[in-house]
C-alpha cells in the first residue's frame, strides 16, 4: 500500500516563486527617515515618553523585583518550578506523539483490513452477478447504478457506524448521472480529496489519505481516514470504491490522554514545588537566623547566639558561628576593658601630676624671679624650666580634655554668643605672635551680627587653634579670617598662605600627636591636641570641621555651626576651597582667554558705520554659592580629595572633619 501524493507546480498557489520583491532602490520620498534636526527632535520627544512609560510600568513591578533579588528560597523555588514544567512539558509532547501514533497505527491497520474485504467482497459480488443480454446502454446504465446502490448498502451495513462507503464513477464531469451513492449521509464531493481520486484512476492499487469528513445532514465534520479503489461492477464498468474511517474514538482517547498528562503533570509540579520548598526552607532559615543575629551582633548585642540541632553541615556552621562570636565578644569587651583602664590610667595621671607639677610650678617661678642674679648658662635654664613647664600644663590640661571625651562626660554649655567678640579676642591672643612672625591678621565679614548657640570657651579654643596654627604655618604672609552666615548655619574660616598641605595626609590631619613635618620645631609650645580637640569640639556643637590646602599654596580650615543647637546642618555659607586657590585662579584665567578670543574673532566694523553706544556701569561681580557642594548634608566629617596640578607636582584636597561623627576623610591634606 502506498500513498500517493503530489508534487506542488510553479503555478500553483501558495507557490512562491521567483526573487523576493524588494523595495526599489532610493524608495519613495514618503518612506525616508527624518534628517538631522527633525530626526533629533523626534528623538528628544520620544525619548522623556519612553522613560516616563518604562517608569510607569516598572513601579509597580518594583515590590516584586525587590522581592526576587533578596528571597533566595523563591528564586529556587520558582526556578525549580521552571525546571520540572519544561521537564513535563518534554514528557507530554513525547507521550501524547507515542499514543497519537499508537492509535493512527492501530487504526490504520484495522481500516487496511476492513477496507481490503470490503474491496474483495465487491470484486466477488461483481463476478457473481451477470448481465442480462441485449440490453440497451440506458437500461444498463440503470442497472448499473442500482447494482451499486445495493453494493453500498450492503457494504455499510458490516459498519455499524465504524465506517461509511461511497461509490463513485470515473467520469467526474457528470457525476450526478452516473450514480453517485455514499452512506450514512457523507457528502462525497467534499469528503474526499481530489489528489486521491485522481490516485485511484490512475492506477488499480489501494490508496489512502487521512482528511476531514463532511456530512450533508449539518452534522459537524470530523477527521477521518479515507481508503480507496478502482474497480469494476457487473457490467465491466470501472467506478471508484471509498471506504471513510471516522477517527472520533482515537480522537477521544487522546483528550483524555492529554487531560490526564496535564492533571498529573499539574500535581507533579505542585508536589515538587512543595518539595523544593521544604529543602531549601531547612537550608534557608539557618543562613536567615545567622543573618538576623550578626546584624544585632553589629548593632552591639554581643550576647545573641544561634540555635544548634542535629550534627550535619547547618549544625557545624551554627557552632562555628556561635564560636566566632563568643571569641568575639571576649575580644571586645577586651578591648573595652583596655579602653578604659587607659582612659582611666591618663585622668589618674593626668590628675595625680596636677599636685607635684603645682609645687614644681612654684618653686620654678621663685627661681625665675631670681634668675637676674644667676650666671647666664642658670638664668637660661631658669627661661628654659618656666617655657617646659608651662607646656607641661597645656599638656595635662588636653589630656583632662581627650580623656573626658573618650568617657563621654563632655558637657556643652551652649548659649547665643556672637562669634565676632571671640574672634576678636582670639586674634587679640595671637596677636603677640603674629608680631613676631611678621604676619597681619585680617577680619573679612565682620559688619553683621554672626549669631549662634554655643559654647563660647570651647568655640573660642577651636578658633585659638585655628589663628594659632595659621599664623606659625604661615610663613609671615596674611591670615585672613572670614565671617558668615546663611540659613540655618555659620561659619569661621582661617586661611593662609603657607606651606599648604600635601596629598596623601588627609586621614591623619586630625589624628593625635600628628605632625606633617616631624623636623619642623615648634615655637609655640604646642602639645599636637590641638587639632584633636577641636574635632571633638565641633561634633560636640553638632558642627563642622573641615581642612582644605595645596602644596605651596596655603591652606583653610573651616568651622561651620549650627545657628540653633540640635539642629542639623544642610551645608555652609563658605566655601571650602577659597575663591583665591590656584584651581580656581587658572579656571578663571582660562574663561577670560576664552571671552578674549570670542570677542576677538567677531569682525571689526568701521568706524562711519559703527553706531555710537552709552558704556553701561560695570557690575559687580556675582557671588558665589553661599552653600558648600562639599559640606552636604548629613555627614559634618565628609572628605573630598581634589587634586589640582601645579608647577611642583603638587596637589590640593579638602579635608573635613567634625559634624555628627561620621567620618569620612580622603588623602589630599596634612596636619599640623
Amino acid at each position: 500500500m502506498s500513498e500517493g501524493s503530489t508534487a506542488p507546480k510553479p503555478g500553483d498557489p501558495g507557490v512562491r516563486t521567483g526573487r523576493a520583491a524588494g523595495p526599489r532602490r532610493g524608495g519613495s520620498r514618503s518612506g525616508r527617515l527624518p534628517r538631522g534636526g527633525r530626526l533629533f527632535r523626534d528623538r528628544a520627544r520620544g525619548g522623556p515618553v519612553l522613560r516616563l512609560f518604562a517608569r510607569w510600568v516598572r513601579r509597580p513591578l518594583l515590590p516584586a523585583m525587590r522581592l526576587w533579588r533578596r528571597n533566595i528560597q523563591l528564586r529556587i523555588v520558582a526556578g525549580t518550578l521552571l525546571m520540572s514544567l519544561g521537564v513535563v512539558l518534554l514528557l507530554g509532547l513525547v507521550v501524547i506523539g507515542q499514543v497519537r501514533n499508537g492509535l493512527l497505527d492501530a487504526k490504520e491497520k484495522a481500516a487496511q483490513s476492513q477496507a481490503a474485504g470490503g474491496f474483495s467482497a465487491a470484486q466477488d459480488r461483481a463476478a457473481a452477478t451477470a448481465s442480462a443480454p441485449g440490453q440497451q446502454d440506458g437500461a444498463r446504465a440503470g442497472s448499473s447504478v442500482n447494482w451499486r446502490s445495493s453494493l453500498v448498502e450492503q457494504l455499510a451495513s458490516g459498519g455499524q457506524s465504524a465506517f461509511n462507503v461511497v461509490a463513485l464513477s470515473l467520469d467526474t464531469g457528470d457525476t450526478a448521472s452516473r450514480g453517485v451513492r455514499a452512506s450514512g449521509e457523507v457528502d462525497p464531493i467534499t469528503s474526499i480529496p481530489a489528489e486521491l481520486r485522481h490516485y485511484v484512476a490512475q492506477g488499480t492499487d489501494t490508496f489512502q489519505k487521512f482528511t476531514s469528513i463532511h456530512y450533508t445532514s449539518g452534522k459537524p465534520s470530523e477527521a477521518g481516514l479515507v481508503i480507496g479503489k478502482r474497480l469494476n461492477d457487473a457490467e465491466g464498468t470501472q467506478y471508484e470504491l471509498y471506504y471513510l474511517f471516522p477517527l472520533t474514538q482515537e480522537e477521544d482517547s487522546l483528550t483524555l490522554v492529554k487531560g490526564t498528562l496535564a492533571t498529573a503533570g499539574l500535581f507533579v509540579m505542585v508536589l515538587l514545588g512543595a518539595i523544593a520548598w521544604l529543602m531549601v526552607r531547612q537550608v534557608v532559615t539557618p543562613v536567615r537566623m545567622a543573618a538576623g543575629i550578626a546584624e544585632r551582633l553589629s548593632a552591639g548585642r554581643l550576647q545573641e547566639r544561634m540555635k544548634v540541632t542535629g550534627e550535619d553541615d547547618i549544625a557545624r556552621l551554627g557552632e562555628a558561628f556561635n564560636k566566632m562570636a563568643q571569641n568575639l565578644q571576649l575580644k571586645i569587651q577586651q578591648l573595652e576593658e583596655l579602653s578604659r583602664m587607659q582612659r582611666r590610667f591618663v585622668s589618674d595621671v593626668s590628675h595625680e601630676l596636677r599636685t607635684p607639677l603645682t609645687t614644681v610650678r612654684m618653686a620654678a617661678d621663685v627661681i625665675h624671679e631670681a634668675r637676674v642674679d644667676f650666671d647666664p648658662i642658670t638664668a637660661r635654664s631658669a627661661e628654659l624650666l618656666g617655657d617646659q613647664l608651662d607646656r607641661f600644663e597645656s599638656l595635662l590640661s588636653d589630656l583632662l580634655e581627650i580623656s573626658r571625651f573618650d568617657a563621654g562626660a563632655a558637657a556643652l554649655e551652649a548659649e547665643p554668643i556672637d562669634l565676632r567678640q571671640v574672634v576678636r579676642r582670639v586674634i587679640g591672643g595671637a596677636e603677640p605672635l603674629a608680631e613676631r612672625k611678621g604676619t597681619r591678621i585680617v577680619v573679612v565679614g565682620d559688619k553683621q551680627p554672626v549669631v549662634a548657640e554655643a559654647d563660647a570657651r570651647r568655640v573660642e579654643r577651636v578658633l585659638r587653634n585655628l589663628v594659632v596654627n595659621a599664623v606659625e604655618h604661615g610663613e609671615g604672609r596674611d591670615v585672613v579670617v572670614k565671617l558668615a552666615a546663611a540659613g540655618g548655619a555659620v561659619a569661621v574660616a582661617v586661611r593662609d598662605y603657607g606651606v599648604g598641605l600635601k596629598p596623601g595626609e588627609a586621614t591623619r590631619v586630625f589624628n593625635r600627636f600628628w605632625r606633617a613635618d616631624p623636623a619642623r620645631a615648634r615655637t609655640t609650645g604646642g602639645t599636637g591636641l590641638g587639632l584633636s580637640i577641636a574635632v571633638e569640639d565641633a561634633r560636640l556643637h553638632g558642627g563642622w570641621l573641615q581642612a582644605w590646602g595645596e602644596p605651596g599654596g596655603g591652606s583653610q580650615f573651616r568651622l561651620t555651626l549650627p545657628r540653633t543647637a540640635d539642629e542639623p546642618l544642610r551645608g555652609s555659607p563658605i566655601p571650602l576651597e577659597p575663591e583665591d586657590s590656584r584651581r580656581n585662579r587658572e579656571q578663571a584665567a582660562a574663561g577670560r582667554a576664552q571671552e578674549s578670543a570670542r570677542l576677538t574673532a567677531v569682525p571689526a566694523q568701521p568706524a562711519g558705520d559703527r553706531p555710537q553706544l552709552s558704556v553701561p556701569p560695570r557690575l559687580p561681580a556675582p557671588s558665589h554659592a553661599t552653600v558648600d557642594p562639599t559640606a552636604l548634608p548629613g555627614s559634618g566629617a565628609r572628605v573630598v580629595g581634589r587634586g589640582v596640578p601645579d608647577g611642583d607636582g603638587g596637589g590640593a584636597g579638602p579635608v573635613t572633619a567634625g559634624g555628627n561623627g561620621n567620618a569620612e576623610r580622603e588623602d589630599g591634606t596634612r596636619g599640623r
